[in-house]
């Protein structure tokens, strides 16, 4: 399973968390930037005691031509244990006006992208040309929104 840029809309990063960040040099100036995650493909209701449970994989994002990155991750702040840091929401805003003819080719960018976190702490910030994300490991059904760590390649 692989997702784009123009699946964006469709998508939510809400609650995955992030247990690696990855810089990989184009040598322009830009870079690949890679977050491993546990993605949460689905929240399901489960049948009994009417609990919350996910369907989720191991994924890697990978952002595209990545320019101006800014990062900010407090752990100090809320006083928190180490644990990997968790997505509020991914935003987006196209960095060029689209015309009429542009309209169709908007979806290749470039784009301003902010990932708000939620714990703790931070956002990180950036230029693209877009993204990719594939599946790394199995989904699995669980009640709990990350995967244990035995079950992570």
């Amino acid at each position: 399973m692989r997702w784009y840029t123009a699946d964006f809309d469709a998508m939510s990063w809400h609650d995955v968390h992030v247990h690696g960040f990855r810089i990989v040099e184009n040598g322009n100036g830009t870079a690949e930037l890679q977050l491993d995650l546990d993605y949460i493909l689905e929240w399901l209701n489960a049948e009994k005691e009417g609990a919350l449970c996910f369907r989720i994989a191991q994924t890697t994002l990978q952002f595209h031509e990545v320019f101006g990155l800014r990062f900010s991750l407090d752990y100090v702040a809320c006083s928190a244990g180490m644990s990997p840091f968790s997505i509020d929401r991914v935003r987006r805003e196209l960095l060029r006006a689209a015309d009429d003819e542009d309209e169709v080719n908007a979806i290749d960018g470039p784009w301003r992208w902010r990932i708000d976190l939620n714990w703790p702490e931070g956002f990180l910030e950036f230029e693209a040309s877009g993204f990719s994300q594939w599946l790394v490991g199995e989904v699995v059904e669980q009640n709990a929104q990350t995967l244990d760590p035995a079950d992570r390649i």
